[in-house]
């Protein structure tokens, strides 16, 4: 820990002083005393009040980000196992912990960092330079915590290759912390199989997030024909046909995707059921909808259309396209699942949207549900960007 002191601008960090995580650089009068970027530092009010402790870059926007509020706690290895030990007995209170989310930065109080559990291995994502210092000792801490549940971890995988890196001044990097093992791993999800690409897969490899989601959905499938958007590796489309659905289509653009996704529909014994495309949705959609293409169940999953408040405009004219295209694509009656992962596009905006696409189309909306995020992906009240996943289920009917 550096003796430097950031010193808050009168009136500035208002999210920071309700519970939130960062210090913007806009935020900050002064910084005193000497630091490295990455080093643990002091945050005060104008007047000297004691705000937090945190780690320090001066090459981000978010330049200092909160470790704990406790002016006496000590950063060191007995804080970090703390925050593990925490972390991992929430996680086996709230969800299914054979693959899970078991550190999600920000709202586990360990900013900048993300660990998913796929069965018997890890994947890290180390988003800041300051938790990138302490990444191999959390690493040790996990596996020591998870033995102690009887779980032991035959390997680790560091998927640190996203580009906000570089906004913190940090090269994208990939590869084995530890010994090199096989890194297409063997989950079961809601009874599904599936193979995770750790190494190659997005992100970390699987979307843990919709876990409770796909459940929700698969429950509306039974003697249905099912269209899954944005299918990954075919998640929502095995669930669906495992909850017997009469058949299924999934669609990617990744061909990687759609590959594995054959490859999970085969691990299932759905191969005969649920069909997967490599193709551009936005293009398949109208396509399918002048063939005379109609689907009791459709569902949308895309990718996030906008990760900066600059692009949010452009997103919703995405969003409103293709809820205008599954709502033309649905039975009278029939169910659309619709969701947004881009925590810039708020529930409100979100909504709005939907009920836009629905209003031009001459579609009445009736909700079945409205979800978010599962457990092991924890909302964090005081800060925004761990609320981001906004899941609607509809029964969409003609206006007659």
């Amino acid at each position: 820990m550096s003796n430097a002191v950031v010193r808050i601008i009168k009136g500035k960090g208002r999210t920071l002083k309700t519970g939130g995580m960062w210090v913007y650089d806009n935020e900050i009068d002064e910084i005193q005393g000497i630091f490295q970027n990455g080093d643990i530092v002091i945050v005060e009010d104008f007047d000297g009040f004691f705000l937090g402790k945190g780690f320090i870059n001066t090459n981000s926007k978010l330049t200092v980000r909160i470790l704990t509020r406790k002016i006496d706690q000590e950063i060191n290895r007995d804080f970090f196992e703390m925050r593990v030990r925490n972390a991992w007995k929430y996680r086996t209170q709230t969800v299914d912990t054979s693959s899970c989310r078991v550190i999600f930065g920000e709202a586990d109080f360990l900013p900048g960092l993300v660990v998913d559990k796929f069965s018997d291995v890890l994947v890290v994502e180390s988003l800041a330079l300051g938790i990138d210092k302490y990444k191999l000792m959390i690493v040790d801490l996990l596996k020591e915590v998870l033995m102690e549940s009887g779980i032991k971890i035959r390997g680790v995988y560091e998927r640190s290759d996203a580009k906000v890196r570089l906004n913190e001044g940090m090269e994208r990097t990939k590869g084995f912390i530890g010994e090199e093992f096989d890194t297409k791993v063997e989950i079961v999800e809601n009874g599904i199989r599936y193979i995770v690409d750790v190494e190659e897969g997005q992100k970390t490899g699987f979307f843990l997030d919709q876990k409770y989601n796909r459940q929700a959905v698969g429950k509306l499938c039974k003697n249905a024909s099912v269209l899954d958007c944005f299918t990954h590796t075919g998640s929502f489309a095995l669930n669906a046909g495992a909850c017997g659905a009469q058949n299924v289509l999934g669609v990617d653009a990744s061909e990687l995707g759609v590959n594995q996704a054959r490859e999970n529909a085969k691990l299932n014994g759905l191969e005969r059921v649920v069909h997967f495309e490599c193709a551009n949705v936005f293009d398949l959609l109208p396509k399918l909808e002048s063939d005379g293409e109609r689907f009791d169940v459709i569902i949308l999953d895309p990718p996030a259309f906008t990760k900066s408040k600059n692009s949010v405009k452009n997103a919703i004219k995405g969003y409103r396209e293709i809820n205008i295209r599954g709502m033309k694509l649905l039975k009278d009656g029939g169910y659309l699942a619709t969701c947004s992962c881009s925590h810039f596009m708020t529930p409100e905006l979100f909504s709005d949207t939907i009920k836009q696409a629905a209003k031009n189309v001459h579609k009445r909306l009736r909700q079945v549900e409205y979800r978010t995020q599962a457990a092991d992906h924890p909302i964090l009240w005081a800060a925004d960007e761990s609320y981001y996943l906004k899941f609607y289920i509809f029964q969409v009917c003609d206006e007659k």
